[in-house]
């Protein structure tokens, strides 16, 4: 339930306003003036403030310049109620930080819409920066990673971009982006577990470092799996290395049993994988790549997907020209 901190010294439509937004269902905290209102601030913590400009004591510019002066007032929408309509007013309330004006006389639909609009807006701005944070975090973990396989520097970006390329593609949800993103940059997390020699190993690696490679798909999983905002990005993890035959690991997953993810991230890792240098191949060119993937569609890779995939990567190239 949002809170909202309502300012008029009119008590009469103090209280019509208390009245249509309590029915709307938000929480409301009424105040007679700038000075009580400042105060109710600092222990009601509001969501959206909705203030009369002249009031005694302390009028609404002043009320705004104090809330702002607040660390935890600086992001709270602030919408102003008045009939002063010069444009001198709305210049100051804008050089302020003021985020709305609704002009008096307005109707009960008026109010509700404008309040609604700011609290919408601050959600929006608060997972915005919410997952911004997160980002930078995993990010960091990422680098972690890679700062101990040099071969596969620059690896975690370029899968990211190819699979935010290949989900726009394929029509993804925007939520559902947003968790691929986290994914694609963490897929790798587990070999935090796995030597840095077995990872920088020129030769073929044998059965027991093959047994500790094919764990890190696992210890990823359980690393997000004790952090809510990363849980869901733990398909990417687990199951980029199952194969659409049922030869991948770590359960052996056949065909659609595959999650999406993990299906997905299987086609752009392998992809970026043919296409670098690593300590056990050296890079192939990406035309050689796509022969690879389409040849590998309905084997390691779902077919569908593979087909998009490679339309897609075409595309952006401009190469024309079929596959296969």
């Amino acid at each position: 339930m949002a809170k909202i901190l309502l300012v008029e010294d009119d008590t009469f439509l103090l209280d019509v306003m208390r009245n249509i937004l309590g029915e709307e269902g938000f929480e409301v905290v009424p105040a007679a003036n700038g000075k009580q209102a400042l105060d109710l601030f600092v222990a009601f913590k509001p969501d959206l403030i909705v203030s009369d400009i002249m009031m005694p004591e302390m009028d609404g510019f002043e009320l705004l310049e104090a809330v702002r002066a607040i660390p935890d007032g600086v992001t709270v929408p602030f919408l102003f109620l008045s009939a002063r309509t010069e444009r001198t007013d709305v210049t100051r309330a804008r050089g302020l930080g003021v985020d709305d004006y609704l002009f008096k006389p307005f109707d009960a639909p008026e109010l509700v819409s404008a309040v609604q609009a700011r609290l919408d807006r601050r959600r929006v701005v608060e997972r915005f920066d919410t997952r911004s944070a997160h980002l930078q975090t995993v990010i960091m973990l990422a680098n972690v990673i890679e700062t101990r396989d040099p071969y596969t520097a620059g690896h975690v970006e370029r899968v990211r971009k190819l699979a935010l390329n290949l989900a726009f593609a394929l029509d993804w949800k925007q939520e559902e982006i947003a968790v691929l993103e986290f994914g694609s940059i963490l897929h790798d997390i587990g070999k935090i577990i796995v030597p840095r020699q077995v990872l920088k190993k020129t030769g073929p690696l044998s059965a027991e470092e093959w047994k500790l490679m094919r764990q890190h798909p696992e210890a990823g999983a359980r690393m997000l799996e004790g952090v809510d905002h990363l849980r869901a990005a733990i398909p990417y993890v687990l199951y980029h290395h199952e194969w659409w035959d049922g030869g991948g690991y770590p359960s052996s997953l056949k065909g659609e049993q595959i999650p999406p993810e993990g299906r997905l991230l299987a086609i752009v890792d392998a992809f970026d994988a043919m296409t670098s240098n690593r300590p056990y191949h050296k890079s192939m060119t990406p035309a050689a790549a796509m022969e690879e993937i389409h040849r590998s569609r309905g084997v390691y890779f779902d077919p569908h997907m593979a087909d998009i995939f490679l339309h897609t990567y075409r595309t952006d190239l401009d190469v024309e020209g079929p596959v296969g």
